[in-house]
């Protein structure tokens, strides 16, 4: 049921996506009075799976779920229509208007993603506020477990005060701005330290196995008692919290391990909170050192706080308000988007590893349905997919609005043969980034 949600969400994300892009590219080229022959929804390579033809468009959804496309007439696009290229120039072609004009028709996509995204984050902020896990009320630190942290010298406890030149104030804003950092600054026992990542940390972290980073600590909850347990008969109810186990104080999972070997094959009193009620229990532990109960892997942030782990801050924005919100989430996350470009060019960082195809983004999205987790991760692949159609590689947006540029400094227009070559150039490059993403997914898949 998980991955059918996911697959959902991922499929209308995208849907949505691609269908406002390529409406950002249709409605300028209408407004010029430029013919365009199709509006596609995904790709349709020998055939599709539905079309219609209105007026003078073919409008209809194609069976290769990559994309989508608007065909405008006298456009060297990946159709390489070099037959109707071949013909003198109609009024009502791509290449016989004004480069003002086929400027505009071609930056209406990226115009729509970027739109889209700040329209997005508005009423995120509007509807939802904000509303994240203050970090100064974490007070025992962060689980690190990652060898490639521990190495490094960070421990379970570490409280992160700084990632790169960021405060912390949000718990988030660990993760958030851990790309492109250099240092790490934390309190340990009072004393503030800081730690110099290596330039290829993100290769490494992303070839690794284990990419935990600094996690929440979670109390230990209990979600089952198996039938095969010998703690069976033990009076333990689902969602008991574990305190206290003989005389040593629990108060996180991470702890229960060693705590628990010291007491291998004995007989030993449990404390549990059960409905803010205190209970004594005497439990087993077996000759490994388990109790054989089965824990929560996570628990909700109100129950957390509820249980006094840390606290949480709500900002709520009026209509107006929102509107200056929307505006620093989105450029926020065009800056990071970009930090994360840059990381990825810099081939010492090895931040090229992480890079992803479709699998990863299909995981970026939860295996339940929640309205503000689909909208916010739509508006940051909005924002993806504008910043990567911008990039200045024929075959792209960004590589069109290039050679436009080019022309209206230089007074020249590229010959229709050089475009020619130029988009075929610019589709292997684009074949060769997508197998290169897709197939990290499937090393990663095989290998990790």
């Amino acid at each position: 049921m998980g991955i059918t949600i996911q697959i959902s969400q991922f499929l209308l994300s995208l849907s949505l996506l691609i269908i406002l892009h390529e409406l950002g590219h249709f409605i300028p080229a209408k407004l010029f009075k430029t013919r365009v022959e199709k509006f596609y929804l995904f790709f349709d390579i020998k055939f599709s799976l539905f079309k219609k033809k209105i007026g003078e468009t073919v409008y209809g959804i194609g069976w290769l779920p990559l994309g989508g496309y608007v065909k405008i007439s006298g456009m060297i696009d990946e159709s390489m229509d070099t037959d109707a290229m071949a013909e003198e120039p109609k009024p009502w072609e791509f290449r016989s208007k004004p480069a003002w004009q086929r400027l505009i028709i071609m930056l209406g996509g990226v115009f729509v993603n970027f739109l889209l995204a700040y329209v997005i984050y508005v009423f995120l902020s509007f509807v939802y506020g904000d509303r994240f896990i203050d970090a100064s009320t974490i007070n025992d630190g962060y689980l690190i477990e990652n060898p490639l942290l521990t190495d490094l010298g960070f421990k379970t406890g570490d409280n992160i005060i700084k990632v790169g030149d960021y405060d912390v104030e949000n718990v988030s804003d660990i993760k958030g701005n851990f790309i492109g950092a250099k240092t790490v600054t934390f309190k340990r026992n009072g004393a503030e330290q800081t730690i110099t990542l290596p330039e290829d940390f993100l290769g490494q972290l992303s070839s690794s196995k284990n990419r935990d980073l600094f996690e929440m600590r979670y109390p230990f909850i209990v979600a089952e008692v198996p039938d095969s347990s010998l703690n069976k008969s033990v009076n333990l109810k689902q969602g008991d919290v574990l305190t206290k186990i003989g005389n040593d104080t629990v108060k996180y999972f991470d702890q229960t391990e060693s705590i628990l070997k010291s007491y291998k094959g004995q007989q030993v009193e449990v404390e549990i909170l059960r409905e803010d009620k205190k209970l004594t229990e005497s439990i087993k532990v077996s000759d490994e050192g388990k109790m054989e109960v089965v824990p929560f892997a996570r628990i909700g942030s109100i129950s957390m706080e509820k249980l006094g782990y840390y606290k949480m801050k709500t900002k709520e924005y009026t209509f107006g308000e929102s509107f200056g919100a929307g505006y620093n989430k989105f450029t926020g996350q065009i800056g990071k988007y970009f930090g994360q470009l840059k990381e990825i060019g810099n081939v010492k960082t090895g931040a090229y590893k992480g890079v992803g195809g479709f699998y990863a983004i299909l995981n970026v999205f939860p295996d339940f349905w929640s309205w503000q987790n689909f909208w916010s991760i739509t508006a940051f692949l909005s924002i993806m997919l504008g910043v990567l159609n911008l990039l200045p590689i024929p075959a792209l947006d960004g590589g069109h609005v290039m050679f436009l540029l080019y022309e209206m400094i230089s007074g020249r227009k590229p010959s229709d043969k050089f475009m020619e070559y130029a988009q075929t150039v610019g589709f292997f490059i684009l074949i060769g980034l997508v197998l290169f993403a897709n197939g990290n997914d499937i090393f990663k898949a095989i290998f990790n």
